[in-house]
């Protein structure tokens, strides 16, 4: 065995060893969570589903974010939109094309001033801005539901295209730096049929992947992947004893056979 000493071979089991414990002890865990995190949402939007709207000031007080609890519960609120303030969110893709998402703060018959994402807009490019529809004027009442604000994991400022402010993430904190405004955080994911809505956005787990159980299936390929790592350094080793001792044995057959014929050594006179 003191072949394994040699520093091809000790390459060899410093990569399949490191691969299989990132496999099962990152890579498998890392998709079990978010399978995990993905049924959480589920289970969240099921129960949201079943559950009738109630007023925006029931279940968030002014002055209070959306949290994790409140997220996908459906609400309704009476006021009025302020299209100077909206933002576009670039680079979406919607059934595989690029879209934007439209956030136009309201502000509710209290005096709070709200995100509302309004839906998306299909768009030619990543570059351009569509036509979309301005959201209605005076005072309508929306039914919507409560979500948290994404972010932008590069932080990147807001910039003006074609007259149009856009941002990087649906995130009211990130619309109100741009506009000066106000903004409660989080926003109204407006439901379909409600006033100003475009093309409304999926009520779906933003966790995961796109249908149930697929982190699941990746969590079990990673600790397949592992055990196949484990199992081929060990085939690997095992042909390479196997030759060496099929080596030593013809050496010494072919010594024995020297012997007998009185034959001397190689390299011996």
């Amino acid at each position: 065995m003191r072949f394994l000493l040699r520093p091809g071979w000790l390459a060899l089991i410093a990569v399949v060893i490191g691969f299989a414990v990132a496999a099962f002890t990152l890579l498998a865990p890392w998709q079990f969570g978010r399978e995990a995190q993905r049924d959480a949402q589920q289970r969240a939007i099921d129960a949201a589903s079943a559950t009738a709207p109630v007023p925006l000031a029931e279940m968030v007080p002014p002055g209070e974010p959306v949290t994790r609890e409140d997220e996908w519960r459906q609400v309704t609120v009476t006021g009025t939109f302020v299209p100077e303030g909206e933002g576009l969110v670039r680079l979406r893709v919607v059934d595989g094309q690029p879209a934007v998402e439209v956030l136009t703060p309201f502000r509710t018959d209290d005096g709070r001033l709200v995100t509302v994402n309004r839906g998306s807009v299909a768009a030619a490019s990543g570059a351009t801005v569509p036509d979309y529809a301005p959201p209605p004027a005076g005072p309508v009442t929306l039914t919507a539901r409560l979500r948290l604000d994404e972010t932008d994991p590069q932080g990147r400022a807001a910039i003006e295209t074609d007259g149009h402010r856009q941002i990087y993430a649906s995130d009211s904190r990130a619309l109100a730096t741009a506009t000066g405004l106000p903004l409660e955080p989080g926003f109204l994911q407006l439901a379909d049929g409600q006033p100003g809505v475009l093309r409304p956005l999926d009520v779906a787990p933003t966790a995961g992947g796109d249908a149930p159980f697929t982190n699941f299936s990746y969590a079990l390929q990673w600790l397949t992947f592992g055990v196949i790592a484990l199992f081929a350094l060990g085939y690997f080793v095992r042909l390479e004893l196997l030759q060496r001792r099929g080596t030593d044995r013809r050496g010494q057959r072919a010594a024995l056979r020297r012997a007998l014929a009185g034959e001397d050594e190689p390299g011996k006179h």
